[in-house]
């Protein structure tokens, strides 16, 4: 069959129309305003059964209702959060990969010397979650029964004693050092890849002491499987009133703030950021929330991206100098 010039340019110009006209959909389909369009990924960089992976999993469902597309928790721990931290700085910066992290996004950088990714260059916020104290547990048998006693059993068997955390980095490794500080005491510090295996480890004996987040031992201390001793803030938690700071239990000069926020890739688009942060201050607004997040010891927080800026940028230098001056390496 034979097909004339003007007949074979007309299919040219017909596929050329059609082929400019997919690539507007597609366009269209993946501009920042169209977002989001697929399901989104919250990687936590701490395995299952932790205090981030219990405070992601309770903003979940609603965030899904929020933005109308499911939300899919990864977990992948390690490095006291730094494994999975770096796979986000990695992701493309299009608001499908959340970085849900805990406050050790602003600790690493003091502690370990060979990150492959760039605290403030590599991550831009999206908003704060939660904040909470951490909370010093042992198992019910633990001789210890106060911070009194426990400073006197330390001082009595020197470097005997051990305490676990989340892992190198953490809020509760910076907690169990500063306590060794302003004690005078000696510990060794256990690292773990979560709270999840940390409080298994307690519970089971195979640690004594456990620096973790709320969220994290909650349960386990209200059933009398776990032991509080203390909690690391200035003022007590409301969900264990009767558990004392560090500072009224006779250690002064004690405060360790953590909390939980959102971080996207860097060069994530503005209107991508502004509409995961409405999101999130939208779920954080209802009363089930804020009732589950305060029901393991935290207190919602929301506000602005810049807000969460400013807190990481005012904590570098703060645990820069804990670092220091207790000598805490990561590597």
């Amino acid at each position: 069959m034979t097909i004339s010039f003007t007949s074979l340019l007309q299919r040219v110009l017909v596929a050329a129309l059609l082929s400019g006209v997919l690539s507007v959909q597609l366009a269209s389909a993946q501009a920042p305003e169209a977002y989001p369009v697929k399901p989104i990924r919250f990687l936590v960089p701490y395995p299952p059964g932790g205090g981030t992976d219990v405070i992601a999993r309770i903003v979940q469902e609603r965030f899904q209702s929020a933005l109308g597309q499911p939300i899919i928790i990864e977990n992948k721990g390690g490095a006291g959060g730094s494994v999975g931290t770096e796979v986000v700085s990695r992701a493309a910066p299009d608001g499908y990969t959340v970085l849900f992290t805990l406050s050790s996004h602003t600790i690493n950088p003091a502690i370990f010397t060979k990150l492959s990714f760039d605290t403030v260059r590599d991550f831009a916020p999206v908003g704060m979650v939660a904040s909470l104290p951490q909370i010093l547990v042992t198992h019910p048998q633990f001789p210890a029964n106060t911070v009194a006693e426990l400073v006197a059993l330390a001082k009595a068997k020197p470097g005997t004693l051990s305490f676990a955390s989340v892992g190198n980095g953490s809020p509760g490794h910076l907690a169990g050092e500063l306590f060794k500080l302003r004690t005078g005491t000696q510990m060794t510090h256990i690292p773990y890849r979560g709270g999840g295996p940390a409080v298994t480890d307690v519970i089971g004996g195979q640690v004594p002491l456990l620096w973790v987040s709320i969220p994290a031992a909650a349960q386990f201390v209200k059933t009398g499987k776990l032991k509080a001793l203390a909690v690391s803030t200035l003022k007590r938690s409301a969900a264990f009133p009767d558990v004392p700071t560090m500072q009224e239990a006779g250690v002064t000069d004690f405060e360790v703030d953590s909390w939980y926020a959102m971080f996207v890739p860097t060069k994530t688009p503005k209107p991508i950021i502004d509409k995961l942060n409405r999101a999130l201050n939208t779920v954080l607004a209802e009363p089930g929330v804020r009732d589950q997040l305060l029901a393991q010891g935290s207190e919602s927080v929301g506000g602005t991206p810049e807000a969460l800026g400013k807190t990481v940028l005012a904590e570098l230098p703060k645990w820069s100098k804990l670092a220091k001056d207790a000598n805490i390496k990561g590597d």
